[in-house]
């Protein structure tokens, strides 16, 4: 009964952390952007855009996720710190997609957007997988899920993100059905619920941050 409870607990917790990165990468959103970006390649020259992106970007957060507390002790960073920041952080971007406002932390710039049009694969790296995917916030969240437990917790992460970037590549090669389904309301309605679900992780983030950060005190007294 133990052993069962666990793997209720487990895969409830797992669903949470996918539900978490799925908000904040936001793979129907970005779907649009992408095929903004490509609109004028090759099917078989897209799939290798999607491909080579999505690799990126989680080569990235695996590697955050793994060094994360080297990260924190070279810096002198506690992790009630990075969570109040990284809750802050997560919380503006999921208010601004409430707000219907694109997120500047995750929104290449035009310069970005110019350069990336003018190679094929080269928009993989940037503005795609880096700042629209593998984004601040993003790289907040990998690290808040994968550093508050041991190597469980940082199995559960990466996978979680694993799938989601399979998930992604689906959206990003079949985008233009999709788009077309949806509807510029319904990408607006999706981006809303993205919003909140984000403020809502974000403000529980800052939550434990604050927690965290009273239990050392009281420690430290």
């Amino acid at each position: 009964m133990t052993d069962m409870t666990h793997m209720t607990e487990m895969i409830g917790h797992t669903l949470s952390v996918f539900m978490g990165f799925f908000a904040i990468m936001n793979p129907i959103a970005n779907t649009p952007i992408f095929l903004g970006l490509t609109s004028e390649d090759s099917p078989e020259i897209r799939k290798r855009v999607a491909m080579k992106a999505l690799l990126l970007t989680f080569a990235l957060i695996v590697l955050f996720c793994l060094l994360g507390k080297l990260i924190f002790a070279l810096f002198g960073i506690t992790l009630p710190a990075f969570r109040i920041t990284g809750g802050v952080l997560v919380a503006l971007i999921g208010y601004q997609m409430l707000q219907g406002v694109p997120s500047k932390v995750h929104q290449p710039d035009p310069a970005d957007l110019e350069a990336g049009r003018d190679a094929a694969l080269g928009v993989a790296v940037s503005p795609l997988a880096l700042p629209l995917l593998a984004g601040p916030g993003t790289i907040a969240t990998a690290m808040n899920f994968a550093s508050t437990g041991g190597i469980e917790e940082m199995v559960i992460t990466i996978g979680a993100f694993g799938v989601l970037c399979l998930v992604t590549y689906g959206f990003f090669i079949s985008g233009q059905r999709m788009v077309k389904f949806l509807g510029k309301n319904g990408l607006s309605a999706i981006t809303r619920i993205m919003g909140l679900i984000l403020a809502v992780i974000g403000v529980q983030m800052l939550i434990d941050g604050i927690t965290g950060a009273i239990s050392m005190a009281r420690l430290a007294q």
